[in-house]
């Protein structure tokens, strides 16, 4: 079989001059060892492979000609959680702070557990849920009878009431996809075919003409559209804060700023994991690390697969140019990444025009730039749609990663060697539309643990499914307005004029059920700094109240957590360093 795969990267790829190693395990992992001349080539290698139907996975550890990558020394870290030793016993601990793992958190804390989510950086959504479209796929573009398809259909019918329970801006607006010429109609009939085999219900082909009754902003008359009323719109940062402060709310304990170092195993189980803070007992471990996923897997000596990480860029416009009310999708074969949906322009749940996301292969798991690349395709898949949005409208970009795997499904699955280890791993899109029926899945992979030790998971008593909306001042009437202000004056104060957001919001946002401590933070559960002047004038107030609210100085406030300090020293300390000198006129 390791001669077949190696002909065929030969065949297929045309790539000369290979020094690859491939070795085939007893689960059929294949693992890729040696040198090529390109990233791009270990890419392609990865996926060709994984396209093998008898592949349940591909560990590639091919790298390009003269490219050493350095993992990172976690002996320091690991060390100092020995040294701290055990802090708590948990039945459950879960690592990864993004949608998955608070949907999974969520789900848990219906029950008499002990939980303990830990996420690496200092807020949840910090990784791949805070920076996508918000879409949720209607079930169209995922391949048929794979996780994906299954648990996308799935998660987009649970999302209504999610967000019914949870209290985040949600909305069902549907979606159309649109051809121009036939040969972007035969393309588009074949995603109507891959929706039916996909069960998506009530979509349909429907003419040019009935396509521009639905979307008025369309420009030039398609000859042929696929419209997809399920699908759905929310912010995928919302969502997932939302299930954070739910499941705190039920007993969920959070350690942010907290980094798994080691997996603790013992006769082929679970005991625990090493972090940074010190090391936290539990009987099982759920994988859903992200792009990091496959770090943890190795950890506990469970590594099946690979991540490699696919970048998108997308663009956001100023509220005040509108555009699509809906996502408005262009069969576009000649610029299409072959790993992209192809993206589009959009808008967002507050109304914003977005347009992408590009799609890009990149080495660094950490790498978000947006690169030359990334504009130019959102521009292109957005203006033929959008032609009087223009490049200047643009107000922010930013870039995503997708925790890609090389069989291009999700993982979510008991470990088969280690007891009590549960991967939910290369959950790429439609992870954000799949969440609901993920976190559902995985908890019925421990209710058949505890069955199989006889236990049966009892029910929490105390679980309220109810989330309590927050304040959102900017859509009240002005005479709730006027008589929330009367009780607590600081809604009176507007500290984000762009969006309108107050100082009571933010203080709101602080002493959350998820403590607020980032500028990042505010922003996304309050929108202050979304607007068109990006933070220039609210930044240092938001600054000042954190610094306030936490009892902190304000040059201890950081961006998004760790260094990203925003104020490094203050004037007075300048001066009395020898800097600037400052005179007082007043």
């Amino acid at each position: 079989m390791e001669a077949h795969i190696l002909s065929k990267i030969k065949r297929k790829l045309g790539i000369k001059d290979l020094d690859i190693h491939i070795t085939i395990d007893e689960d059929n992992i294949v693992y890729l060892e040696g040198e090529v001349n390109t990233w791009q080539e270990v890419i392609e290698i990865g996926i060709l492979v994984g396209k093998k139907r008898k592949v349940k996975n591909v560990v590639n550890n091919l790298l390009p000609k003269g490219v050493e990558i350095k993992k990172r020394d976690r002996t320091p870290l690991l060390e100092e959680g020995k040294e701290i030793g055990v802090i708590q016993e948990v039945d459950v601990l879960i690592i990864g702070g993004g949608i998955i793992g608070c949907g999974i958190a969520r789900e848990l804390s219906k029950y008499d557990l002990k939980i303990c989510l830990v996420e690496k950086e200092e807020d949840v959504a910090e990784g791949t849920s805070k920076a996508n479209n918000g879409m949720i796929h209607p079930g169209n573009s995922a391949h048929p009878f794979t996780q994906k398809a299954k648990l996308n259909v799935k998660g987009n019918a649970m999302y209504s009431k999610w967000a019914e329970e949870l209290n985040f801006p949600f909305k069902r607006t549907g979606s159309l996809i649109i051809s121009y010429n036939k040969k972007e109609k035969r393309f588009l009939n074949l995603l109507y075919l891959v929706g039916k085999l996909n069960r998506v219900p009530n979509m349909k082909r429907i003419s040019g003409k009935e396509a521009m009754k639905l979307e008025t902003n369309i420009k030039e008359e398609p000859i042929l559209a696929l419209w997809t009323p399920t699908t759905a719109y929310v912010d995928g940062y919302g969502v997932t804060i939302a299930l954070a402060e739910n499941a705190a709310d039920n007993g969920v304990d959070f350690m942010l700023g907290t980094e798994v170092v080691d997996i603790l195993i013992e006769n082929g189980k679970v005991m625990g994991v090493v972090t940074n803070k010190g090391i936290i007992k539990s009987r099982y471990i759920i994988n859903s690390a992200g792009v990091y996923a496959d770090d943890i897997a190795e950890m506990a000596g469970d590594k099946f697969y690979t991540i490699h990480p696919r970048k998108g860029g997308i663009l956001i416009f100023d509220k005040d140019k509108y555009g699509v009310s809906r996502s408005v999708g262009i069969v576009k074969m000649e610029s299409k990444n072959k790993q992209s949906k192809g993206g589009g322009p959009q808008s967002t749940i507050e109304g914003n025009s977005l347009w992408g996301p590009s799609a890009m292969e990149v080495m660094d798991k950490e790498d978000i730039s947006f690169s030359k690349e990334d504009l130019e395709y959102s521009l292109s898949v957005g203006s033929k749609v959008n032609p009087n949005i223009k490049k200047e409208d643009i107000i922010s970009y930013f870039s995503g990663l997708r925790a890609a795997d090389y069989k291009e499904d999700f993982i979510i699955e008991k470990s088969r060697k280690v007891k009590g280890f549960i991967h939910v791993a290369g959950i790429q899109s439609p992870g954000l539309t799949a969440a609901p029926a993920i976190a559902e899945r995985v908890v019925n992979f421990v209710k058949e643990e505890e069955k199989r030790i006889k236990k049966e998971l009892k029910e929490n008593t105390n679980y309220n499914s109810l989330r309590k909306a927050p304040i959102v001042f900017r859509n009240l009437s002005r005479e709730m307005q006027d008589e929330i202000i009367k009780k607590n004056p600081s809604y009176g104060n507007i500290i984000c004029r762009c969006e309108t957001i107050t100082e009571g919001e933010i203080v709101d946002a602080v002493h959350g059920s998820i403590p607020c401590t980032t500028v990042d933070g505010v922003k996304r559960r309050t929108r202050a700094t979304m607007g068109r002047c990006q933070g220039s004038f609210c930044g240092p107030k938001i600054v000042s109240i954190l610094a306030r609210e936490l009892n902190r100085d304000v040059t201890e406030i950081t961006k998004n957590g760790q260094n990203s300090f925003i104020i490094r020293k203050k004037a007075r300390e300048i001066n009395k360093a020898g800097g600037v000198k400052i005179e007082n006129n007043s």
